[in-house]
């Protein structure tokens, strides 16, 4: 998303855009419940993986807000702590480390564990770019109510101003 100050236009993401990331996400979802539901083994076994990636894309969304946060304003005036900044970075290192940790250490098929490692990747790359999209987004939003805000307070001016 982009703001031309200039002649006060917004850039916003295309529909196709939007839709596709939807998609994406959908599919990586399906594809990650589809993996963990035939999974052999343990219920554990089971149980833990789904834990694993409920983690790792609660802690992908969180990464991306932290980060857009700070891609927005400083450290200082964003109101986030250095140990916020630690939680979060090190929530989604974690649930990366020991998802990726489970999937290595189960007795499953090679071709298994390919299958559930890239449906994992994938979502939690469609998680970042639905993160950023929604962002967008909102942002665009936020600028649109301002500008019609601007327009409206100067046409409802009093006249002789």
């Amino acid at each position: 998303m982009q703001i031309n100050s200039s002649t006060g236009s917004i850039q916003r993401d295309t529909r196709a855009w939007q839709v596709q990331v939807w998609i994406s996400f959908g599919l990586a979802v399906f594809l990650c419940a589809t993996g963990l539901r035939w999974l052999p083994g343990e219920a554990l076994d089971r149980a833990f993986m789904v834990m694993g990636y409920a983690f790792c894309l609660s802690a992908a969304f969180f990464l991306a807000k932290f980060l857009r946060d700070q891609q927005v304003g400083n450290a200082a005036t964003s109101g986030d702590t250095p140990m916020w900044k630690l939680v979060v970075w090190g929530g989604f290192f974690t649930a990366v480390a020991l998802t990726g940790w489970g999937l290595l250490k189960m007795e499953i098929s090679d071709s298994y564990k390919a299958f559930l490692g890239v449906s994992w990747l994938f979502l939690i790359s469609s998680a970042f770019t639905l993160a950023k999209t929604l962002r967008d987004r909102y942002e665009a939003d936020l600028a649109q109510a301002r500008i019609d805000g601007r327009v409206e307070s100067l046409l409802n001016r009093p006249s002789g101003n």
